[in-house]
């Protein structure tokens, strides 16, 4: 659907791809950029699969093919669908469209495919939010239920008790756009502790054993970690902006 809503609002696809290179204003682009790196690969998120498949018994340097193959088929399918959907929009602002505040993403597909599309969206949208409200609170419960026998022994409440009190803080603010743009910069902020945590522990054997991490896949990583710093501190402005209102 969402490739359909793309190729029927013909983007400015050629203008997209300069200015995704060569923006004409970085500074505007900061906070929106560490918003979207946070909200794909920040947070809760690099972790979910991997505590996912050692629950599954999925461990040691023989499930490694496994591994890799998930998080690149996770990587590409979301970086596509992240493409999709930003050329999607485009097309309809670029055609004239005013987006709804309230609902912006909801309103390309109302714009382009009419109410049937917008209420599509809004089935497709709530699997994907129960999806990752179920994931956020598994991976968020599974980093502390080793802490102690209580919490592992009670862990599946801790994560109804971790969902119902996210219910409840969203029930009382409100601004689900707003949440959800503060949610991606605040993972934002926290990649480059998770990323670089994982790149130490790749170069510990205690952690790893005989595994070797591949020399560019940690340069690469190094570089991955300085930039999501630098683009951290320089939107703080924005994030402070955003919780002020």
């Amino acid at each position: 659907m969402v490739g359909y809503v793309m190729v029927t609002t013909n983007p400015p696809v050629g203008e997209a791809m300069i200015r995704s290179v060569l923006p004409e204003d970085f500074g505007v682009l900061v906070l929106p950029v560490i918003t979207l790196v946070g909200g794909t690969v920040g947070g809760y998120i690099t972790f979910a699969g991997a505590h996912r498949l050692i629950d599954r018994g999925f461990k040691g340097e023989e499930a490694l093919p496994l591994v890799t193959k998930a998080a690149n088929f996770g990587i590409l399918t979301t970086g596509v669908m992240r493409v999709f959907l930003f050329l999607a929009v485009l097309g309809v602002v670029a055609a004239g469209y005013t987006l709804d505040e309230g609902n912006p993403a909801a309103s390309v597909f109302q714009v382009a495919l009419g109410d049937v599309g917008y209420k599509i969206f809004g089935v497709v949208l709530w699997s994907a939010a129960i999806s990752s409200f179920i994931g956020s609170a598994y991976t968020s419960v599974s980093f502390v239920r080793s802490f102690h026998p209580q919490l592992e022994k009670y862990y599946k409440w801790l994560i109804v008790g971790f969902i119902a009190f996210s219910t409840i803080i969203f029930a009382i603010v409100g601004e689900p756009v707003t949440l959800l743009i503060i949610a991606g910069s605040v993972n934002g902020l926290i990649l480059p502790l998770t990323l670089g945590s994982v790149l130490l522990a790749s170069r510990k054997k205690s952690v790893v054993g005989e595994y070797k991490h591949p020399a560019w896949m940690l340069i690469f990583g190094i570089v991955a970690v300085v930039v999501t710093v630098v683009a951290g501190v320089l939107s703080l402005q924005g994030i402070a902006g955003l919780w002020q209102g």
